[in-house]
This record gives structure tokens, C-alpha cells and sequence, in this order.
């Protein structure tokens, strides 16, 4: 049973990400949807770019918080692994999008970005994990 359900979200990872906007090798913009699946994977770090402010307000279950406007955030993002997915959101999209140009230049292999930010994703029935 456990490999069913596996299976089930592997094909359904698969499914999404062929509907992926790419915009750059090793940066998937995704969708709300998209992230509740990808949540799921095993391996994968969840980074809110937001302030500790907005961060907070609200945030999806399990992200950590660095912040893409504080002094320290270059070394902040180098103690993640470049080897395992990372995916960044910020409030609407456009810190996260920065966020991930920063991370593929030092070497990240596979980084997604919320299409809309939390904003978009506070708007959707997927608030379950929050």
C-alpha cells in the first residue's frame, strides 16, 4: 500500500512538472498545486525569502525562513544543499525569483519558484498545511 501511494505521487510530481513553466536550467516556476506535491517529496527545502515580519503573519508548514533582504543572506542560502531541491517563495514572486538566479549561479541543481508568492497560495484551498 505504501508503494502505491508512492507511486501515486511520483506520477502525479511527473504530471506537474511537464506543465512547469521553465524559465532557466534548474529553475521550474510552479504553481500552487505543484508545491503541495512537491512539499510531499522527500528531500526538499522549503525557503520563505520573506522578512521575519511577513514571515510570521503566515508561512507554509516546515519552511525556514531567510531573508532575502538581510545582510547575512548570501551565507544564509550557502548552508543549504546545493544538491537537494529547494523551493523559494516570497510574497508574490519577485524576491523568490531573485532568490533563485542568486542560488543557480552558486551551484544549486534543482530550485523551484511559487508562481505569485504566498499571496496566491494564500488564496487557494491548499491551506491545510499552514
Amino acid at each position: 500500500m505504501k508503494n502505491s501511494a508512492t507511486i501515486i505521487v511520483l506520477i502525479l510530481a511527473i504530471c506537474l512538472f511537464s506543465c512547469s513553466t521553465k524559465t532557466e536550467q534548474g529553475i521550474t516556476v510552479v504553481s500552487t498545486e505543484e508545491i503541495e506535491t512537491l512539499k510531499d517529496l522527500n528531500n526538499v527545502q522549503l525557503v520563505d525569502v520573506r522578512t521575519p515580519v511577513e514571515y510570521q503573519s503566515g508561512h507554509l508548514f516546515n519552511s525556514q525562513n531567510i531573508d532575502y533582504n538581510s545582510p547575512t543572506f548570501e551565507a544564509d542560502i550557502s548552508k543549504l544543499d546545493k544538491e537537494k531541491p529547494v523551493i523559494l517563495y516570497c510574497q508574490k514572486g519577485g524576491r523568490s525569483a531573485k532568490c533563485a538566479e542568486i542560488m543557480l549561479k552558486a551551484g544549486f541543481k534543482k530550485i523551484y519558484d511559487l508562481k505569485g508568492g504566498y499571496s496566491e497560495w494564500e488564496h487557494t484551498d491548499l491551506k491545510v498545511n499552514l
